[in-house]
């Protein structure tokens, strides 16, 4: 077993186990536990009682961060000559369409999102086992695949953020950067949060959300109470 650093038992030390939190004193104290020597990404751990296996009950959706995510996106847009400006003009880091389709048949995938058109979504199914695994493939469900470049690209240089719930229905999410004041990580949270029960499947029954953990990247998790997730 690994031993415990000072600075990590001092975190753990400050956080009552014992008890769930509200999102702002969560994220205040989340502030207070951060120790790493670099800008920690902060995220979501969120419990869902739903079955993801059974169609009805996946969980997916997109939502737009009030605060950003703290981190430069790289988006590539995937696009017709007569699109390329307007992708370049509204943000979008690489802009073209044939030779980046090369690029990623040979394996390049140094981008974070890929926004594309719908008449060009033919050319990328050759391209599903590269760009799938790595959740790089554009998707009309969450913005991406659309003739209004502009807005697609502006969207996710802004904050918007995809999430999917996995095979153990935990969804997980960015939600920014330590470097964050707490006000700006818990507006963060909410909005994520409450777009997650506007997205309850009709067929769950009882508790949907079951459980929620903030956390840092080096930092021990913290728990929300699922009763108390949108108070201020």
């Amino acid at each position: 077993m690994a031993k415990l650093t000072k600075k990590r038992k001092e975190a753990i030390s400050k956080i009552d186990k014992t008890s769930t939190y509200t999102v702002a004193e969560a994220a205040g104290l989340l502030k207070d536990v951060v120790s790493a020597n670099f800008d920690e990404s902060v995220e979501l751990a969120v419990k869902l009682n739903v079955d993801p296996r059974k169609a009805n009950q996946m969980v997916r959706g997109v939502v737009t961060l009030p605060h950003g995510t703290g981190k430069d996106v790289k988006v590539l847009a995937l696009v017709t000559p007569d699109k390329e400006q307007e992708a370049k003009d509204a943000g979008a880091d690489y802009v073209g369409l044939d030779e980046y389709l090369e690029k990623i048949k040979g394996g390049w995938t140094d981008v974070d999102v890929i926004v594309t058109m719908p008449s060009v979504m033919g050319k990328l199914g050759p391209l599903g086992r590269v760009l799938g695994p790595r959740g790089l493939m554009p998707n009309p469900k969450t913005g991406t695949v659309t003739m209004n470049i502009a807005k697609a690209v502006a969207d996710v240089k802004a904050g918007k953020i995809d999430f999917r719930v996995e095979k153990s229905g935990i969804i997980h999410a960015a939600i920014g950067k330590a470097s964050f004041d707490k006000d700006q990580l818990a507006g963060n949270a909410r909005e994520l949060l409450t777009t997650l029960v506007k997205l309850k499947p009709q067929v769950v029954k009882g508790t949907y959300i079951q459980s929620i953990f903030m956390t840092a990247t080096q930092s021990p998790s913290i728990e929300i109470d699922t009763k108390r997730f949108t108070e201020q």
